[in-house]
């Protein structure tokens, strides 16, 4: 299964004993559902747990069957379908709708005055018109729904309960979504999915920790190609001067740091300083190779064997 279908399964694991938070979560099914006219109910679901449990909750909510089922053995996605009049028109009176008269479909929040009708609206919304990415891949959560009215007034429900969505319209529909992962996290957990909330978090925090390491992994291995290339550099100089004017005729402090580097081609000036004999501070032998440094520009400029200051 999908990271979304084991969330809604955990969703459909919350036993509702209220018929007025049946008809709540139910009613989010509806709004956030395929088609709710006065003519046709059809709610299209992929998730197993969902269509095993929707049947119970709509004759918890209003004691009507579905005109069509799928079989209980059916694979992808599933059909529920109420087209009966009579079915319709008890639905929509369960939320104080004319069936015949009403052009455009809006929250009735008379439904959902106590807060736990506020979660399981939003529940039976995600069940129905929701998804949730895999936090290996992504953090995305979103609702949709093909009524502009719902989705503003279900904004202002979750806004009212701590959440503050984006919005954005798709392919004719409406739909609220969560990038941050603690927010998805959050959220998860408030309408009944802790356990898919802990993975989320867990995610997070395997995925954190790698970039972490990765961080300093290309940190260290930036930093060991400085330490190369600065070698390389003193080292060439070192040959250099060696070359035109001969190491033995430095100054005993520069004499040692060449001598040093060369023994110790890949080592740091922090390696290098303690390998001396009596040990110096970094700083120290970081100045006399710069000395040596500056020696062999010197010598280029010059061209000459010029005499090297005493050194520290």
């Amino acid at each position: 299964m999908s990271f979304a279908s084991d969330a809604k399964a955990e969703l459909c694991q919350i036993k509702i004993d209220s018929k007025s938070y049946a008809v709540a979560q139910a009613y989010g099914v509806l709004l956030y559902c395929n088609t709710f006219t006065a003519d046709e109910i059809r709610i299209i679901t992929a998730a197993d747990a969902f269509a095993q449990t929707l049947p119970r909750l709509f004759r918890k909510a209003f004691n009507v069957v579905f005109d069509k089922s799928p079989d209980r053995e059916a694979k992808g996605k599933k059909s529920f379908i109420i087209t009966d009049k009579d079915k319709i028109r008890t639905i929509y009176s369960a939320f104080d709708i004319d069936a015949e008269t009403t052009p455009v479909l809006h929250i009735n929040h008379g439904v959902l005055e106590e807060d736990g009708q506020k979660i399981a609206f939003i529940r039976g919304a995600f069940l129905a018109g929701g998804s949730v990415s895999d936090p290996e891949k992504s953090y995305h959560l979103e609702m949709s729904t093909t009524h502009a009215s719902v989705s503003r007034e279900a904004y202002s429900i979750l806004l009212d309960m701590g959440f503050s969505p984006k919005e954005t319209k798709r392919s004719g529909s409406s739909m609220l979504y969560f990038k941050q992962s603690e927010t998805i996290a959050d959220f998860c957990t408030w309408i009944g999915a802790p356990v898919t909330a802990l993975k989320i978090l867990n995610a997070k925090v395997d995925k954190d920790m790698r970039n972490t390491i990765n961080r300093k992994v290309n940190c260290d291995s930036a930093n060991a190609d400085k330490i190369v290339l600065a070698a390389q550099e003193q080292l060439n100089a070192i040959k250099e001067i060696d070359r035109v004017f001969g190491l033995e005729n430095l100054p005993n402090s520069l004499h040692e740091a060449a001598l040093l580097r060369i023994a110790n081609p890949a080592s740091s000036i922090s390696d290098l300083a303690k390998l001396s004999i009596p040990p110096v501070s970094k700083s120290t032998l970081n100045y006399r190779l710069n000395k040596l440094m500056a020696l062999q520009k010197k010598l280029q400029e010059t061209g000459s064997g010029a005499e090297p200051e005493e050194g520290i």
